[in-house]
């Protein structure tokens, strides 16, 4: 599956960072991850801190699926409101939920800062506004559920939106002291090489082709003929999980996103917020660690990659009215244009856990706008498993729920 199309800006903003020999002899290792994106990167990082001996191995290059074409907003806030979830799993399930992404920023934050990263970590508040003068009920329902369950949230008028940010069109909204951004490209490859000098091996243009199960390990046969036995198999394939999993539990969208040229004076007033609306699909917008501003959204039903490319610049076009319908008194000038695949979930969390066709084998799914912050949190419930434990988020995000 073709996961992104043009070149996304992280992708040419950084250029080749580094290169995995494919592997063309037979291996063995305690853990066996499949998938070289920031998911399979972080669960790496924790596998090998338990001493693990690990592999990792990528059909692709290195971090050239989705998180090459990720827009890297780091936020607590499910795409599913609070209050909807606690409707639909329960208070404790949705809290917990949330407290998880809440918590994931900030651990992320310290991991950027203890591999030295240069991806541009930054904390920054979420501003999430009514985009219709009627949406600002639900909205307010959705603050009341936050503020009760102890999240940092203010809210802000129309006015206050206006006078803070030059905001046009936002009829009331929550400002949340928590949120992020990040290169997840470059984070990634940090990682990942930050892994390697303690002990990962990573083989990329490596596919996965098929695994024989035994009682105490797996064999898998790769695409370049080579065999790992590994006594557990975590995928981090993301989205591309609906090539292996026969029932239906995501649907794939296309989103799409443009990035302006640089303008240092013009954006110093949005560097330190994430932006999103309640629109259908919602329009989301932040600003770049080199001074550029990002708009993304104008969500499509995912139905295959040829179809979603040949939208780009008209969905670009769109993008950029918005922008300007948005902030009347700021310029926009594209740079960049691109697509990704995302998936979305019936309770906007994700899949993480065991499936039982599956065997000696885990499965991290981040899905929707949380992707990151759900494998963040992932890290957790896999150091849980391989010592042998549950975790309390196990019953909200395993499979058959």
């Amino acid at each position: 599956m073709d996961l992104k199309s043009h070149e996304p800006f992280w992708l040419i903003k950084n250029g080749l960072l580094t290169s995995y020999p494919s592997l063309q002899e037979d291996a063995n290792c305690d853990i066996l991850i499949v998938g070289g994106g920031i998911t399979g990167a972080l669960i790496a990082y924790q596998c090998v801190s338990e001493g693990k001996k690990c592999i990792l191995i990528d059909k692709r290059e290195i971090v050239n699926g989705s998180s090459a074409a990720t827009t890297s907003m780091l936020q607590y806030e499910i795409d599913v409101p609070l209050f909807e979830l606690q409707e639909l799993i329960g208070t404790e399930g949705a809290i917990a939920s949330y407290t998880a992404c809440n918590e994931a920023i900030n651990k992320l934050g310290k991991l950027a800062e203890k591999i030295q990263s240069k991806a541009g970590f930054r904390a920054k508040d979420s501003l999430y506004y009514a985009a219709r003068k009627k949406d600002t009920i639900r909205l307010e329902l959705e603050f009341a559920a936050r503020l009760k369950a102890g999240f940092r949230v203010q809210w802000l008028s129309q006015d206050e939106i206006w006078e803070r940010y030059a905001l046009k069109g936002g009829y009331g909204g929550i400002l949340s002291a928590q949120g992020a951004s990040i290169d997840a490209f470059c984070f990634t490859h940090e990682l990942l090489a930050y892994n390697v000098e303690r002990g990962l091996t990573i083989f990329d243009k490596t596919g996965l082709e098929s695994v024989r199960y035994d009682t105490a390990h797996n064999v898998v046969l790769t695409s370049t003929g080579a065999k790992i036995k590994s006594r557990k198999i975590i995928y981090c394939t993301g989205f591309e999980t609906v090539n292996l999993i026969p029932e239906r539990f995501v649907d794939l969208l296309s989103t799409f996103a443009i990035v302006s040229e640089i303008n240092t004076e013009q954006y110093k007033v949005y560097k330190d917020l994430l932006i999103w609306n309640t629109s259908q699909p919602y329009l989301y917008m932040r600003t770049t660690d080199d001074n550029r501003f990002l708009i993304g959204g104008e969500d499509e039903e995912f139905q295959n990659a040829e179809r979603r490319d040949r939208m780009i610049e008209k969905k670009a076009q769109r993008l950029k009215i918005l922008f300007n319908k948005s902030f009347p008194d700021q310029i926009f000038h594209t740079d960049f244009t691109w697509a990704g695949t995302f998936g979305v979930t019936k309770d906007g969390l994700p899949y993480i856990g065991e499936h039982k066709k599956f065997k000696n084998s885990y499965f991290v799914c981040g899905f929707g706008g949380n992707g990151i912050t759900f494998s963040v949190a992932a890290m957790d419930m896999v150091s849980n498993w391989i010592n042998g434990h549950g975790h309390r988020l196990d019953q909200w995000f395993k499979f058959g729920r």
